[in-house]
């Protein structure tokens, strides 16, 4: 089942495995948040999809083509919550045992639920590298079969399904906005635009705190940074994912950074104006509008993807409110 790449006609056929069972969420026409943004704003809510984010798509799309024996040994994989909860979903659909590795500052709700649905959950050091050093331990023991989160190109064509909603919903629509964490989001979304429609604009978000991919586009090569503290916990990013990075260098066509205050901010103009419960994550797309950083005019149709809405409520009760809330630590990090 290996495989070396993503294409259009890939993430059709995602489409077509995963579509009975996931959500096709909607596109929300958000014209009271215009002047906020400077453009016609219209908004993709995957934290209406089931499990509350985006990953279920790419969790599914990777998980049906196994086979019986690969099923019945298991799935496993680590991530910083939200896919380890589309795993735990994939798993308890399928009948498949799931274990997940994730980060020990990871989000109460994410790794409740993915407890509630079933999957062996392990507390483990954030650094990325460490929680992998844990899952190929696991593979060794176990056999168990890895769904990596942003490498595999089947779960980038399941992400990418995302961007043929975007498509058939809002066939005129002119930029699509998305955050990038590990890459395989805007890597399976910008393969589906570009090769369809390449007029329509890709532009990734990063948090400044944690932003790889923003460094590597700067200096025209891969590197790593030491990342600092970020509320965006889903989309830390000290190094470039080597599956995406071509992808994203060849078809995204710009990528900017947002403060900590500005993405505070955009999750609140969100549940405002929206009455979304966006994750921190998720609002950094918003936040870079607000904060003028993409050239957009008043009557460009922009669609701004809402990756996940599963946070500690006793944190976004902070944003709400102005207060003081921490950020995942990540010091030292690459």
């Amino acid at each position: 089942m290996e495989k070396t790449g993503v294409n259009i006609n890939d993430i059709k056929q995602a489409h077509e495995r995963i579509k009975k069972y996931i959500r096709h969420t909607p596109i929300l026409r958000e014209s009271n948040m215009d002047d906020f943004v400077g453009c016609e704003l219209y908004l993709k809510p995957e934290m209406l999809q089931i499990t509350g984010a985006f990953k279920l798509r790419g969790a599914l799309s990777k998980t049906l083509l196994l086979s019986k024996e690969e099923l019945e040994k298991g799935i496993i994989t680590s991530s910083s919550g939200n896919h380890a909860q589309a795993c735990a979903y994939a798993g308890r659909m399928l009948n498949v045992p799931v274990t997940v590795i994730v980060p020990d500052d990871t989000p109460h709700i994410k790794v409740k639920n993915a407890r509630d649905m079933g999957a062996n959950v392990i507390l483990w050091n954030r650094l990325y590298a460490e929680r992998w050093k844990k899952v190929k331990q696991e593979v060794e023991e176990h056999g168990y079969t890895i769904v990596h989160g942003y490498e595999d190109y089947y779960v980038m064509a399941g992400q990418g399904t995302i961007a043929l909603e975007i498509m058939e919903d809002l066939n005129d629509v002119e930029t699509v906005l998305v955050p990038i964490g590990g890459g395989g989001l805007i890597s399976g979304i910008a393969t589906a635009i570009k090769e369809t429609n390449p007029k329509i604009r890709v532009i990734g978000v990063q948090a400044a705190a944690s932003c790889a991919y923003y460094q590597s586009r700067k200096e025209g090569k891969k590197v790593s940074m030491v990342s600092e503290d970020t509320l965006a916990d889903g989309i830390t990013c000290g190094s470039t994912g080597d599956n995406p990075y071509p992808i994203i260098e060849k078809y995204v066509d710009d990528i900017v950074v947002v403060k900590e205050q500005s993405i505070k901010d955009a999750v609140k103009l969100i549940a405002n104006k929206a009455k979304l419960i966006a994750e921190p994550t998720s609002a950094v797309v918003i936040a870079a509008l607000m904060d003028g950083l993409i050239d957009v005019r008043k009557d460009e149709k922009v669609c701004a993807v809402l990756t996940s809405g599963n946070y500690d409520i006793d944190k976004l009760g902070k944003i709400y409110n102005d207060e003081e809330v921490e950020g995942i630590r990540l010091k030292g990090e690459k």
